[in-house]
């Protein structure tokens, strides 16, 4: 019984730091992304418009965001319906855009701090921290929910969620991985 809910442990413990890696990865990526064309319109077309820069700055992003996570990420997670969850995403983004943008407005227009420092920073780090974690969680249990399918390296990662309805707990084998079952 406790070498069962250890194995179910330790294989919910290793998916999750797997996605949070690859998530990671991904949002370095973005905020790459997100940073040159933020810094790029503070420097040309939108220089007064910080926090117009910064929403279009989320929204480029967050298309690469998308594809990324979709396709590599939450792969084996992603739903059939990829208009209902591009959707999601979408209004999932659009909340990690208000995050990041009202750290923006809050800088210029609450503290008054209105060097292109203090306005990067407000809306590419504490913004993009704040709604990075906003965004993990929000994909990870909305949008790509789907279940667990068997793509290889993930074969057994449903049987994390979702003990096969033929076995008990007690039936795995003492000091068997996770994926291996004793049919008794």
């Amino acid at each position: 019984m406790i070498n069962a809910i250890s194995d179910r442990l330790r294989g919910l413990v290793s998916l999750f730091w797997r996605e949070v890696a690859k998530f990671g990865l991904v949002g370095g990526v973005a905020f790459i992304v997100d940073s040159a064309v933020f810094v790029g319109l503070l420097n040309g077309p939108l220089h007064s418009s910080e926090v117009w820069a910064k929403s279009i700055a989320t929204v480029v992003a967050s298309i690469f965001s998308w594809v990324a996570n979709r396709y590599w990420t939450f792969r084996h997670r992603k739903q059939a319906n990829v208009v209902r969850e591009a959707v999601l995403f979408a209004a999932m983004n659009g909340v990690g855009l208000l995050i990041a943008a009202g750290c923006v407005a809050f800088t210029k227009y609450i503290l008054l701090m209105t060097d292109k420092v203090s306005i990067f920073v407000a809306g590419s780090i504490v913004g993009l921290i704040l709604g990075t974690i906003f965004r993990f969680f929000a994909y990870r249990f909305w949008v790509f929910n789907e279940e667990l399918d068997a793509e290889p390296g993930y074969d057994h990662d449903h049987e994390i969620f979702e003990p096969h309805p033929t076995a008990s707990v007690g039936a795995i084998k003492p000091g068997a991985g996770r994926g291996d079952r004793f049919e008794g």
